[in-house]
């Protein structure tokens, strides 16, 4: 795939570790920047519509810091931004990062022999000729009980502080505790790989 990807360049619009990994897992090279936006200013009653309105949001942002920058989009191939965003559903309502240690807590006590969704969507730009694809993917985790020194572990290490809903299905602290997943975990990582893959395709293919 890395074959593919001399083709055009790719930025992923995004800080997270898990996102990271997973485009590297699909061959791609890339380089990394950050939207530093206010998340909080943006909201939507539909997880739908919410993780697609915050990876343009992304988009938009990140557009703007590469133009002050001096990018010119026409200067070279295609550049593929990537941006992303995912919440998680738990009894009906949207979680996003957790706020405080106490709302992780909260958050995946709730988790427990229960299930909750994730809900992630994928954005790519194609920097130079404008054109957008994006989608939305889905699935679902059910939880063995999850014992309260895991939960106390989680928090205290501190990386379920800066995912949506405090959910790190791949975490070794918690992956034991998962009875099933619907769907793919990559999805629940936050970066769908066939979703993805598909929209590159499509943000590419009228270069050609």
């Amino acid at each position: 795939m890395s074959s593919t990807s001399s083709s055009f360049k790719i930025i992923l619009g995004s800080s997270s570790r898990s996102r990271r990994q997973i485009l590297s897992e699909m061959g791609y090279d890339f380089t990394i920047m950050s939207a530093d936006i206010d998340e909080k200013e943006i909201r939507m009653e539909k997880p739908e519509e919410l993780v697609m309105a915050l990876a343009e949001a992304k988009a938009d942002a990140i557009i703007s810091k590469l133009r002050s920058n001096g990018f010119n989009e026409q200067d070279d191939g295609p550049t593929l931004l990537i941006t992303a965003d995912q919440v998680v559903v738990h009894g009906g309502m949207i979680r996003e990062k957790p706020s405080s240690p106490e709302e992780a807590h909260e958050f995946i006590k709730g988790y427990s022999q229960g299930h909750a969704s994730t809900v992630g969507s994928v954005l790519v730009t194609n920097l130079k000729t404008g054109v957008r694809k994006g989608g939305c993917d889905k699935s679902e985790i059910y939880f063995h009980k999850i014992p309260d020194n895991v939960i106390a572990n989680l928090i205290e290490e501190g990386d379920v502080l800066y995912v949506a809903g405090g959910l790190m299905v791949e975490h070794p602290l918690t992956s034991p505790f998962v009875e099933a997943i619907v769907g793919t975990i990559d999805s629940v990582m936050g970066l769908p790989k066939a979703l993805t893959k598909k929209l590159i395709d499509e943000a590419i293919e009228q270069e050609y």
